[in-house]
């Protein structure tokens, strides 16, 4: 939580470096981290707005790391090439190293289920200042919050219609966080990863 800026900074460089994308860290990163299998966990939800979403931001250089395995990795991949968005859209097959440097490097953890009885993601990417964008659902709902700033409260992002224009608002919400000035950022970030140090280690998880 102390230097999670700087640190986040150096990580969102070599992951964009590994995936090919734009290498600038201040650019908001959002990170996909659970298999591309569309019955659970929505990747369609994702693919159908991926396009107007990069373009919405394309003056804030936003980019989108798919890292992960499934029947619906082949639809990023075509978005990336039809559309030209190989500096802002990076598709690579699960890896596990990769993997953690995508908590550690992004800004924000994609997690749109349809149903998910606990999940996995959500928890771990707060620990390293990634925020979750989440369907309100099952262990989703149980342990991601809608952030409040003027509050200082929550650790995410929560939508509730499970369409792509819910999981659009949600990442709207996040972007609009983004926004914010870097040290309202830096306060909220490191109070959401003391917080979930606490709540989401195996100690506290297994009671």
């Amino acid at each position: 939580p102390e230097n999670h800026r700087e640190m986040k900074r150096k990580n969102k460089v070599e992951l964009q470096h590994a995936l090919g994308l734009e290498e600038n860290p201040d650019v908001p990163l959002f990170f996909w981290p659970s298999r591309l299998d569309p019955v659970q966990k929505g990747p369609q939800l994702l693919t159908d707005i991926t396009y107007r979403f990069l373009s919405k931001y394309a003056d804030r250089g936003a980019q989108i790391a798919v890292i992960a395995n499934g029947p619906y990795q082949q639809p990023f991949w075509d978005i990336r090439s039809f559309h030209g968005l190989q500096k802002r859209l990076g598709v690579h097959n699960f890896d596990a190293r990769l993997s953690q440097l995508g908590f550690a490097a992004s800004d924000f953890t994609l997690m749109p289920s349809l149903f998910e009885p606990c999940g996995l993601p959500q928890m771990q990417a707060p620990i390293y200042g990634s925020l979750a964008v989440v369907h309100n659902t099952g262990g989703l709902h149980d342990t991601v919050e809608m952030l409040d700033v003027g509050r200082s409260s929550g650790n995410g992002f929560v939508f509730d219609t499970y369409d792509s224009q819910g999981l659009f608002w949600a990442m709207d919400q996040a972007m609009a966080f983004y926004a914010l000035p870097a040290d309202v950022r830096d306060r909220e970030i490191a109070r959401i990863m003391r917080e979930s140090l606490r709540r989401f280690n195996h100690e506290a998880c297994a009671k």
